[in-house]
This record gives structure tokens, sequence and C-alpha cells, in this order.
């Protein structure tokens, strides 16, 4: 085999191979032969068909397919000798197949970038502390309370807080416009779902009541024809309704399981999962501003493969997610939609991969298993979760690459300059502005 090596670009390579004619002509002969002995057609008996009669039907299929698998194996064979590691299926140009004649083609294909690590002693991170403290608990439970609350008509005036009842008619000049009327929507005063100064004119409303309201959309509407727009909204109240919390009695703990209407209890179990809930929040923060570190700190050639392969799966991620079960073609959303973002988690990725290659970290199987343990937890039955995970190859794999990740960032925490910052619980649970999660190879 001969085999020479270009190097086009920094990342491109081009090679172009030759595989000997008798190499090839060889394999379809052999291949012919076997054809004839087990090939049926219609005049001759089975294994009795002359070699020529399959040669005429079955011979350019046969060396077709002999081609294929001789650039295959000849392209692994080359890349391997010359030490290059393809970074996606290489761009094969015209081959030159004629039997007789040594079979030459030319593969153009990019290969994975070196990647320099950084010195981590120079990384300087904040790692966010926090804890759950007993006001924390007393907002968590006012905050479930309200979660089951009911709402009660009133005849008074509404107030912030209060759900009404309200019926709408929005003109701008005098006109009707689309999507600025309503009958009978539920409304909570002071949760900001209307255009500003719509639910302040609410306030003080008793129902039965009409009023007019001029109002102006704001400059950032999604509307853009109503952006900045002066409008009259005539609003009528058909009902005013106040939020009535339940007690925190033993009726009200039973739905949480407290079947003895224990307080004491009922408080434990509350706070264990809003600590579960930062602990996982707390591992987030600290991860991202990690992986933001090591953005900044390298600059990495991005082989255009990876970066085209991870915008199909950030597509079909995102299809996944907010799809809703819907047919929805996903090749309609065009590819600059994803470019950043997959950019992004190619860059991680390989230098994740490097620093865990230079590193020699290995997977902690006892840290997996606590991992498990830690999802299970908060399951009313924690012992299937964990037989799901361990029994499904799917999701063993992506506690499996959470662990690595987690591994990563304590390697790289032990080395950085590190300085805690403490934060609220409200604030811990607060997501940071961060990077995807690494792929590393």
């Amino acid at each position: 085999m001969q085999v020479s090596l270009e190097t086009t670009s920094e990342l491109e390579r081009r090679l172009t191979i030759g595989v000997p004619a008798a190499e090839i002509d060889r394999a379809v002969g052999e291949r012919l032969e076997k054809a004839a002995r087990t090939v049926r057609l219609n005049g001759f008996r089975q294994g009795r068909v002359p070699l020529r009669v399959v040669r005429q039907r079955f011979g350019a299929s046969i060396r077709q397919e002999v081609v294929g698998e001789a650039m295959s194996r000849s392209f692994y064979d080359a890349v391997t000798r010359e030490g290059v590691r393809p970074a996606g299926p290489p761009r094969i140009d015209p081959v030159r197949d004629q039997p007789g004649e040594d079979l030459q083609y030319i593969a153009i294909f990019e290969i994975y970038p070196q990647v320099t690590l950084a010195e981590l002693a120079d990384f300087t991170v904040t790692r966010p502390v926090a804890e759950v403290s007993d006001a924390d608990l007393d907002a968590m439970i006012e905050r479930l309370r309200r979660q089951r609350a009911t709402w009660e008509v009133v005849e008074r005036a509404a107030i912030t807080g209060d759900q009404v009842s309200v019926a709408y008619q929005g003109r701008r000049n005098g006109e009707l416009f689309p999507g600025g009327s309503a009958e009978d929507a539920l409304l909570v005063l002071g949760s900001g779902r209307m255009i500003p100064g719509f639910e302040d004119s609410v306030v003080g409303m008793r129902a039965g009541e009409t009023k007019t309201a001029a109002l102006r959309f704001p400059e950032d509407y999604n509307e853009e024809s109503l952006r900045n727009a002066e409008v009259d909204f005539e609003i009528r109240v058909t009902a005013v309704r106040e939020q009535k919390l339940p007690a925190l009695d033993a009726e009200f703990l039973k739905q949480f399981g407290i079947d003895d209407g224990d307080m004491d209890r009922f408080r434990a179990e509350v706070r264990k999962n809003m600590e579960r809930e930062l602990i996982v929040a707390l591992r987030s923060k600290v991860k991202n501003r990690v992986l933001n570190e090591l953005l900044e700190r390298h600059e990495v050639a991005l082989p255009q493969a990876l970066v085209a392969n991870e915008i199909g799966i950030v597509r079909q991620q995102m299809v996944a997610q907010f799809g809703g079960g819907a047919q929805f073609d996903a090749a309609m959303l065009p590819d600059e939609l994803f470019t950043e973002q997959a950019r992004r988690r190619v860059k991680l990725g390989l230098i994740v991969a490097e620093l865990i290659k230079a590193a020699q970290i290995r997977l902690d199987e006892e840290r997996t298993r606590a991992r498990i343990a830690e999802i299970a937890a908060g399951y009313e039955y924690p012992d299937e979760v964990v037989r799901y995970y361990l029994s499904n190859e799917d999701a063993l794999n992506g506690v499996q690459g959470s662990v690595m990740e987690d591994q990563v960032v304590d390697h790289i925490l032990a080395k950085a300059q590190v300085t805690d910052e403490t934060l609220s619980y409200t604030a811990a649970l607060q997501p940071d502005s961060a990077p995807d999660d690494a792929q590393a190879d």
C-alpha cells in the first residue's frame, strides 16, 4: 500500500492512498468463485453456474463492494501508520478504479487539535458556600402553604395579592387591536403578567366596577407593532378573591407523608429536601465557574466535523425538550441557532479530555454509587430507583459522566487559587451564566 500525507491547514490533512491491483483482483476473484458455488440462476443447478456468467451478472457489484471495503481498511491502516487521529469521516475525492490498475484515492479529513493545558495553579475560582437557615425553612413551609392555598370571593376592593376576574378591551387610536381583549380572565394582582400600569389600575376596584386606563406598551414588548404604543384599556372587574392559606395542622402534614402530625418531623423532612437541593445547586455553580475558567484560559482550534456533529446533538436535544412530542422536522431549524453552543461544548470536551488524560483521572466507582443513592433519596421508593440506574446503561452512563466531571472540577480546585463566597440559600439556588456540560471523548 502506498501512502502520502500532506498538511493543507492547521487541522486538515490530505492522504493519497494506493492499493495494489493484485490485492483488489484477488479479493474480487475469491468472491466471484464463492458466488458461483452458492448463487441460484435459472437454467443452472446450484454450484454449477459458470464463472463467466457470475462475472457478467455480479462482477460490477462485487468489485464495488471489494473496493469500498479496501478503501475503509486502507484508510484506517494509513492513519494508524502516519500517527494521525481523524476528528471525523474523510471526504473522498474521485477514485481511480480500473481493472488491472492500482486503486488510488485521496482522503481529506480533519485531525484532533493539540491542546496545551494551562497552568492550573494560575486559575482563580470563587467557590460558593451556603446553608439552610431556620428563616429559609420557615419561608419554604410558607411557600408550600401558598402552593396549596384556595381563593375565596370577598366583598371589598381589590388589593395587591388578590386574584381578580376581569374583562377588558384595549383600543389604540380608538380601534381594537389583536390580542388586546379578554373575557373573564384570571389575574393575580402584583404578578406582573400584564403591561406596566394595568394591574395597578385594578387595585382598588370592586366587583361590578368598570374603568378606563390610559397605558403605554413597553419599548421591548414582544409584538413589534405595539412597542411604545399608547392605548386605552376598558377594564371591568367581575370578582375579587383573596388567598386563604391552609392551617399548619395534621391534615396539611398528611399531604407530605407525615401521618402522625409530628411538626418536628415535618420540618426535618423539609430541611433535608432543601439541603439536598442546595448540595446540587452549589455543585452546579462551582462546576460552571471552573468550566468557565477552563474556557477562558485555553485557545483551541476546533474541527468543523466535531462542531457539525455537536450541532446535530444540540438540535435534537432542543427538540426533545421543547417539541412536546409533536411531529417536528428538526432540520427546519438553521445551524446558526446552535453553532455557538456547539462550539463551546466541543471546546470544553477537548480541554476536559486532555486534562483527564494528563492527570490520569479514573472514574470513582464508589462516588458513582453514592451519587445514585443521592438521586434515589428524593424518591418514594429509592431502592427501585437504584436498581433502575444500575440496570439501565444510558442512565448509568449519564451518572458516570457527571461524576467524572465533578472529579475534574475537584482536581482543578485542589490546584487553583480558591476563594469561598458565602451566599444565602435563595441566591445559591439561582444559576450562574453557565457553559454546557463538557462531553469528553
